[in-house]
């Protein structure tokens, strides 16, 4: 009985360990699949052995799909036929009412960039097919079924400085330009008609010339504030 009795509480003490040394495997996978998902400068345009292909995939699921992906390629150990993956975004600031906001939005809505090796024969390794397939929100690559197309030169270019990390100090991304005819929407001079001056990005204002009592003064208005007019 007391041999029974022993076995059972020797177990924990054996397991215990090879559970705790299994954790910071994990978190160091984690890592290294997070890393593949920006492009900074100085980075290699393609890996060697490797292309550039676009894969299609649900609507607003492209950081879910790359993220996933990542993952699962650090767990079954494919690092060295799929690289990087990545969704290019742009953070802007808006100025509403005198307070800030940033947004990120994607560059390429419904497409993630995937940077792999194919077989000889130009197909996509069956373990990789499968691995992508599988994954949901997923759909097929740009090219012939099984075969897919690699980017050209000038596109990678285009997609990898996209994908250059968002400074997080945006500056504000102004839509008007100088010498544009507006109309004021909101404010005491809601209503009046003027002409861009002068566009103040650092502030998130737009200077306004606008004829009051038959003088051109300049207005310094938010962007929400004016509209371009109506074309008849």
């Amino acid at each position: 009985m007391s041999n029974e009795q022993e076995t059972p509480a020797a177990a924990p003490a054996t397991s215990a360990p090879a559970v705790a040394a299994a954790e910071p495997k994990v978190e160091t996978k984690v890592s290294a699949a997070m890393a593949n998902a920006e492009f900074h400068p100085g980075d290699p345009m393609v890996r060697p052995g490797m292309n550039w292909f676009v894969l299609r995939v649900a609507s607003n699921k492209e950081s879910s799909v790359r993220d996933t992906l990542l993952r699962k390629v650090q767990i079954e150990s494919m690092s060295h036929l799929v690289g990087r993956i990545l969704v290019p975004t742009e953070k802007t600031k808006t100025v509403k009412a005198g307070k800030q906001r940033i947004t990120e939005t994607k560059l390429y809505p419904g497409y993630v960039f995937v940077e792999m090796k194919l077989e000889d024969d130009g197909r996509i390794p069956q373990d990789v097919f499968f691995l992508i397939k599988e994954t949901s929100g997923v759909g097929d690559f740009v090219g012939t079924k099984g075969r897919p197309t690699a980017m050209k030169t000038h596109e990678i270019e285009k997609m990898l400085a996209a994908s250059l990390k968002p400074e997080d100090q945006p500056q504000v991304k102004l839509v008007f330009e100088k010498g544009e005819q507006v109309t004021i929407k909101e404010g005491p001079f809601q209503g009046y008609e003027g002409t861009v001056d002068e566009l103040l990005p650092d502030k998130g204002l737009v200077r306004v010339l606008v004829t009051i009592f038959g003088r051109q003064a300049p207005v310094e208005l938010e962007e929400w504030q004016i509209s371009k007019p109506d074309k008849m």
